[in-house]
């Protein structure tokens, strides 16, 4: 099988992901759908990056992207549901599910994600026409470039303790997402990809309660958690700043173009 038919192969199943995930959210059969939607989301648009400037590419592209937004703030609301009831504060999680529930409706009937399913439906033979015509025979240097253009951004962001780490978990996330969609295009090692995934998650952590701490600014029964979530996110971004170290030594050498 050539590359560009395990490329196309690897959208369809994220399609087929994608609509198993809209069941399960439209039946409330679990907590993990909407995750689970978002990140076969994340996966088509990771593969998609490299070649999101493609005519073929770009309305499939724009179409994830909306829809990752779209749902952005459900995801952020189940994770906060999760916290309140780990924490045992139960009268503040049920409050949040009445909210939760909109948003679910919101986003299953939203015109964002059946554009999404549009596009996946008329993007494939799209893709195939560019095939075809030549465009796609420098596809794989064109996703080695974009994964050393996107390691030498991470260069300069370790590099730089003044780095603003709100952008490193961004810049950290996507470095690792598109390390995944192209394992073997990759020069991150195999150590290097799991230290990355860790920082991600310390970094993560960190985001999470760094947010929560801010809501508490303007949601009063949040406040008794105010204390215990700025001593998490302070310990988070402790735990992130030794594996950043780590991830320094294993990051393979920079192209020398470390714009960040």
């Amino acid at each position: 099988m050539s590359f560009v038919d395990k490329f196309v192969a690897e959208i369809l199943a994220l399609q087929v992901a994608l609509y198993h995930s809209r069941s399960r959210l439209e039946a409330r059969t679990d907590s993990e759908a909407l995750h689970d939607l978002r990140i076969a989301v994340r996966r088509i648009r990771s593969l998609l990056r490299p070649m999101r400037s493609m005519i073929e590419v770009a309305a499939l592209n724009n179409a994830a992207a909306e829809v990752g937004r779209l749902t952005t703030p459900a995801r952020d609301l189940e994770v906060m549901i999760q916290e309140l009831e780990s924490r045992g504060f139960p009268s503040q999680a049920h409050l949040r599910k009445t909210r939760l529930a909109s948003n679910y409706s919101k986003i299953l009937k939203s015109p964002v994600l059946k554009n999404l399913f549009i596009q996946l439906d008329e993007w494939p033979s799209a893709f195939r026409s560019a095939e075809l015509n030549g465009g796609l025979k420098q596809v794989q240097p064109q996703i080695k470039k974009a994964l050393k253009k996107q390691i030498d951004r991470l260069h300069a962001a370790v590099d730089d303790a003044g780095f603003d780490r709100h952008e490193l978990r961004i810049l950290v996330k996507r470095t690792r997402y598109l390390t995944e969609a192209f394992p073997r295009l990759s020069p991150l090692s195999g150590n290097a990809a799991s230290s990355l995934k860790a920082l991600q998650s310390a970094l993560g952590s960190w985001h999470d309660h760094y947010q929560w701490c801010q809501k508490t600014l303007i949601e009063s029964d949040l406040r008794p958690l105010e204390k215990v979530w700025q001593s998490s996110a302070a310990t988070a971004l402790e735990k992130a700043e030794t594996q950043l170290v780590g991830l320094a030594k294993l990051l393979p050498k920079s192209s020398g173009k470390k714009a960040a």
